[in-house]
């Protein structure tokens, strides 16, 4: 991958961002900072923004992202559901991944890059199907886990938000690529918060 920049071009797609895909970008935000606060309404936020972006990526062809974001949809309403969910199956807490989440997450992640990099080499003309199924299945498997309010969920976006930052430079797309700088730094932070939050309830059942 080749990265050179050009302020030109970053400037000229600023221009000609549509007033839909700022609305998709800016409600994107919002719901990593209503994650980092550990807030519910990120997932109605990140909805709006699914939404958005998927009329985006149906305009223009890009149909197996739009695939791709079906899938986040899914799990926004499930995982809205699941942190609403008071019972013992639910999420309505923080809690650390055991040995079952971790399992999941790594077949999530594995079978998922299997998947896509079979997608991507069959039926498109990509031409980095590893980097780009890598970045897609392990942002699949974050998700589940903020589905299930597992502190780990930050670093499993982060280690895509890693690889997909110049992955998206060298494709000249640099509002992409700061956009998913910011998002990793949000992530940091996000994880150092639930990490407190958690380690703050640790110490109270300890002084019961």
């Amino acid at each position: 991958m080749e990265f050179s920049f050009d302020a030109d071009l970053l400037l000229e797609q600023i221009q000609n961002t549509r007033l839909l895909e700022w609305v998709a970008v800016a409600f994107g935000v919002s719901e990593v900072l209503l994650a980092k606060k550990n807030n519910i309404w990120l997932y109605p936020t990140g909805i709006v923004g699914i939404l958005c972006g998927s009329i985006l990526l149906l305009d223009s062809k890009l149909y197996a992202e739009t695939l791709l974001h079906c899938y986040y949809l899914v799990m926004s309403v499930y995982g809205w559901a699941n942190w609403k969910n008071r019972s013992a199956t639910g999420a309505s807490q923080i809690t650390r991944s055991d040995s079952r989440d971790f399992a999941i997450t790594l077949g999530i992640a594995g079978l998922g890059w299997v998947f896509l990099y079979f997608m991507l080499t069959t039926f498109t003309d990509s031409d980095v199907p590893v980097i780009d199924a890598f970045v897609s299945s392990t942002a699949w498997a974050g998700m589940w886990l903020l589905a299930k309010r597992k502190l780990e969920n930050w670093i499993c976006l982060n280690i895509s938000n890693l690889v997909a930052i110049p992955l998206l430079y060298s494709k000249q797309l640099y509002m992409f690529s700061f956009l998913t700088l910011f998002l990793f730094i949000v992530a940091v932070f996000g994880y150092l918060d639930w990490r407190k939050e958690l380690d703050s309830k640790d110490e109270t059942l300890r002084s019961v």
